[in-house]
């Protein structure tokens, strides 16, 4: 097996990095100075047993490789990018043949927040798992990724959509891969119950991009608060299920952040798009979401569309993170 990371940032540069040094064949896929980074220094990942230097192959797009029987392509871009970048892969042959493609014959996992990526990948893959991913990990610089988890780098969870046989051997073979290489993986009948479960915790993102770190902040956790109701309640006029509190505490139990030597810890993946003036933000696959489920079962999201319209302006303007007022942000909410 051969894992074809497509988007190797903070949370692909880690999952790929970390197979990588397992003795999994690996490949990274980035674009920009990243990439030239990779090329041109190696993938600089620092996780809680050191920094170090990993030196994994590269390409820039689907052009510069030919696909093989086995491979497995991990998607691991924002949402936004998704429906471009796998329109680039979709038709790709495999072993050189036009007729056997990577839509047809390979295995997509997509490693990604939100839960509007497994429906597009749908549109174009006939074989599609979703991965919970529970990885705190930082990308500010070219070539340069961190992960803070310990004793694992991070909890992602697997499964099959639509919902399928939890026992489905090339998805076995990953969570095996993912697990010696220092993940938990577990593979789980209903993967998008956990990634319901992660929406409503990534709905912080927007909190935190726009308002500084949570902790010690009470008003921008009375505005996490307020979204999250938000979410909670559209969930259920939608009839959408997620995971318990419970069950992720377990999944997650003894799992904590440690401090890395010259690596301080910034915020989540939305801070980090405005900290590098990316351009864009995944925050319309998240707060959006639970808007675009709102309107369409008549429960109204002031809060999260507020948060989605400002972190959105802030990306467009080049402002970097920060610089609002949770309360404001919530008394124009209200």
């Amino acid at each position: 097996m051969r894992y074809v990371i497509i988007g190797a940032g903070a949370v692909g540069g880690t999952i790929g990095g970390l197979l990588h040094e397992a003795g999994q064949e690996v490949l990274l896929v980035a674009r920009g100075a990243h990439l030239a980074a990779l090329r041109e220094q190696g993938l600089h990942l620092t996780t809680p047993s050191g920094a170090r230097v990993l030196h994994a192959p590269t390409a820039g797009g689907p052009q510069e490789l030919e696909l093989r029987t086995g491979d497995v392509l991990v998607l691991a871009v924002k949402s936004q990018d998704t429906a471009a970048t796998l329109a680039d892969w979709a038709d790709r042959p495999v072993d050189g043949d036009p007729e056997r493609t990577a839509a047809r014959e390979l295995l997509l996992v997509l490693a990604q927040n939100g839960v509007d990526n497994e429906r597009t990948a749908l549109r174009r893959f006939d074989r599609v798992a979703g991965m919970c991913v529970w990885l705190p990990a930082t990308f500010l610089e070219p070539g340069r990724v961190s992960a803070a988890g310990a004793p694992v780098a991070g909890v992602l969870t697997l499964g099959t959509v639509p919902v399928g046989d939890p026992t489905d051997g090339d998805l076995a073979t990953v969570s095996e891969d993912l697990t010696a290489a220092g993940f938990r993986a577990p593979v789980v009948p209903d993967v998008l119950a956990w990634k319901y479960a992660k929406l409503l915790s990534n709905l912080g993102n927007a909190v935190e991009a726009l308002c500084g770190p949570l902790r010690g902040n009470d008003a921008a956790r009375e505005l996490l608060t307020a979204a999250t109701g938000e979410a909670e309640r559209v969930l259920t006029a939608a009839g959408i299920a997620w995971t318990g509190e419970d069950e992720q505490a377990a999944a997650r139990e003894g799992y904590t952040l440690v401090d890395l030597p010259g690596q301080p810890r910034g915020g989540g993946s939305t801070w980090q798009s405005l900290q590098r003036g990316a351009g864009s933000v995944e925050v319309n696959w998240l707060n959006g979401e639970v808007v675009l489920l709102g309107r369409l079962h008549g429960v109204p999201t002031p809060v999260n569309a507020v948060l989605l319209r400002r972190v959105e302006q802030a990306a467009a303007s080049g402002a970097g993170a920060g610089g609002h007022d949770a309360a404001e942000l919530l008394a124009e909410a209200r």
